[in-house]
């Protein structure tokens, strides 16, 4: 089977794809591109006989290129993933695929044109990959925590820094929810099946005040679901805490935590019960987890139509978030 040409734009997390793909017998990483100097100097260092280049247009245009792995700045995403459709490619990209819903129904109808090739998009939703939230993926669906009737998913960012001095504070209309949030989202979706119909958020920068940063640095919202589940999502970038995701799942068999104590399962309302300790990691070995069964997606044309429509849910649930923070009102989600 001929390998698959892999180009990666970016090369801050663009590095572990790149490590990825060359771990991978059925790629061959053609191109790196990176507009820093510096950065490609070291790749220049690290991966010798690797083509480097400064625009990423360079990558998408190649006919070469089969793959495109796209890790650059939040802004850069939907040009990027659009362009490289069009071009033909498959599109592995970091979060947010984009912005805004009006760009994700841009790229789903540049998606859906590409569909007779067929062309794979995936989105790099790193979280699905980890071991506890696998197993816990399989309790759900083996009915151990009965029905599902609340789920709170909160992303401490706790690296203030990144966004006062780092290039989160020169990007246009940045979302805390869709730049972080997104993980405790798609998780939501991931884990129960389930699509949220409203929203309703609220959001503040106090933690950011009087620094560069000019977007809310705290947006929690309060989904409702058909089946009567609520859902809470909260991104909470300047906190005073390490980075930590935190998720909780109340259902009427048994109660999942995850926090500072570590993951365990109640099954009892016994004040005594300590709960069970769940031994797995919250986290995947590298932020290159899902890109094995992407490119094998890809050469065995297994169909993963299903997970990519959950990206663009996502995004038109993060796109609802944020605009009931502005409007400070219940918001329908439109889905596409």
């Amino acid at each position: 089977m001929n390998r698959l040409s892999i180009g990666v734009i970016g090369l801050g997390v663009g590095e572990q794809h790149v490590r990825t793909y060359l771990n991978n017998p059925n790629c061959v990483v053609a191109a790196i591109c990176d507009f820093s100097d510096e950065k490609l100097r070291s790749a220049k260092e690290q991966f010798p006989g690797i083509k480097l280049v400064k625009s990423a247009q360079d990558i998408i245009s190649d006919p070469e290129i089969d793959v495109v792995s796209i890790a650059s700045y939040d802004d850069d995403h939907f040009s990027q993933v659009v362009s490289a459709l069009d071009s033909g490619k498959h599109v592995f990209v970091e979060k947010p695929i984009c912005q805004t819903y009006e760009e994700m129904k841009q790229i789903k109808r540049t998606w859906d044109s590409k569909n007779k090739i067929p062309l794979f998009l995936a989105c790099n939703l790193i979280l699905r990959e980890a071991p506890l939230y696998r197993w816990l993926r399989e309790q759900i669906k083996q009915d151990a925590l009965g029905k599902i009737y609340a789920i709170d998913g909160e992303y401490l960012y706790g690296r203030h820094q990144k966004i006062t001095e780092g290039w989160r504070n020169a990007v246009d209309n940045y979302s805390v929810i869709e730049g972080g949030g997104i993980h405790m989202i798609d998780l939501m979706l991931w884990l129960t099946g389930q699509r949220p119909v409203t929203v309703i958020s609220a959001g503040n920068r106090i933690c950011s005040e009087g620094t560069k940063f000019r977007y809310n640095d705290f947006v929690t919202s309060i989904m409702q679901f058909e089946s009567g589940m609520i859902g809470r999502i909260t991104a909470n970038f300047g906190c005073v805490h390490r980075h930590q995701h935190v998720l909780r799942i109340y259902g009427t068999k048994a109660t999942f935590l995850y926090d500072d104590a570590g993951p365990r399962l109640y099954t009892s309302r016994n004040p005594n019960d300590p709960g069970q300790k769940i031994d797995l990691p919250p986290l995947p070995e590298t932020k290159g987890d899902l890109i094995p069964d992407f490119i094998s997606a890809i050469l065995t044309e297994k169909d993963i139509t299903d997970e990519t429509e959950m990206i663009f849910d996502g995004i038109c649930i993060s796109a609802a978030c944020d605009l009931a923070v502005k409007t400070q009102k219940r918001e329908m989600i439109t889905y596409l």
